[in-house]
């Protein structure tokens, strides 16, 4: 493949599309780069399903536990890194395959972002007061007042969009609308994306869900919780809110039962993985030039996805 391409495999938690990637890498000389926005933070190895250390001894695997749960990773942010671990893949002649779940990202490489400033964070807490005190209905009662044409487009319970929204309107002036309908930035010249969604059904999918929860418990899940909480972290940055975390950290509070912490976070991850799934069909697939694949065999997914890249050269 004198001209490689960037592979880009998306797709909801647990439909095997981190071992579709590390089958790749193996076969093509690979390098992995995530595109989970939890993945991306050291504390939570066990939660988000972070590649062992056995799968970085068989490729090399970049942007994993890269930053501390301390730090506010953004789109934007996560583009420079994933661009920047693209340009040395290529250049030690490997082939880079950007593999994750956060559809946000993976959009934010393949098409660039409105270039919206910086929210400083006396904004962010700010917001986060108000979301807290008046709940994300009330939020989005507030957002409504100064921004209509942005509260119309977004749901009443989605407080994270909602405070976003209303970060960026106080901090430029400017609604998030406006600041979107810009053009993209775009990715920079000479990178080729082939993207592939996995997209298994979804009893299967839902399954795997379950048992991979059912998997971090016995790994450790609780104990990690437990220290992700010692660390007294900010309210609202981004590895709270990882699966698994507010539910078992209301057990740990003792404000839930440990079987009941359990069955509602499995429930999140299902609906999450429902979310995710939407997003690819609808925002990744065959009508944006990617390859969907809904093997429930991974050997045949491996096999499918290796003869399709196989062609191209």
């Amino acid at each position: 493949m004198p001209d490689k391409p960037v592979i880009v495999v998306g797709g909801p938690t647990a439909s095997g599309k981190s071992a579709l990637a590390l089958d790749l890498a193996e076969e093509f000389g690979g390098t992995v780069v995530n595109a989970d926005s939890m993945q991306i933070y050291a504390e939570l190895p066990v939660l988000t399903a972070r590649p062992t250390a056995e799968d970085e001894a068989r490729a090399p695997h970049r942007l994993y536990g890269a930053l501390p749960a301390s730090e506010r990773c953004s789109a934007a942010r996560w583009r420079a890194l994933a661009l920047a671990e693209i340009a040395e893949a290529r250049g030690s002649g490997r082939l880079p395959i950007v593999v994750g779940g956060t559809g946000l990202y993976i959009r934010a490489l393949m098409d660039g972002l409105a270039d919206i400033p910086p929210i400083p964070e006396a904004v962010r807490a700010s917001v986060r007061e108000r979301r807290e005190a008046l709940g994300a209905a009330g939020l989005h009662a507030l957002l409504a007042e100064r921004d209509p044409a942005t509260a119309a487009r977004l749901k009443p319970g989605d407080g994270q969009r909602l405070g976003r929204a209303l970060e960026v309107l106080e901090a430029t002036g400017r609604s998030i609308t406006d600041w979107q309908s810009d053009p993209a930035a775009g990715p920079p010249p000479g990178l080729r994306f082939v993207p592939f969604v996995v997209d298994p059904p979804r009893d299967a999918l839902y399954a795997a869900c379950d048992r991979r929860f059912d998997v971090m418990m016995e790994h450790g899940a609780l104990d990690e919780v437990r220290a992700l909480l010692e660390l007294d972290l900010a309210p609202g940055l981004p590895a709270l809110k990882a699966l698994g975390v507010p539910e078992l950290s209301a057990y740990l509070r003792g404000e839930a039962g440990l079987e009941e912490a359990v069955a509602a976070a499995k429930t999140s991850t299902r609906r999450y993985a429902k979310r995710q799934g939407t997003w690819f069909r609808h925002q990744l697939g065959p009508a944006h030039g990617s390859h969907v694949i809904n093997a429930q065999d991974s050997e045949s997914m491996q096999q499918t996805v290796r003869n399709i890249i196989r062609k191209m050269g």
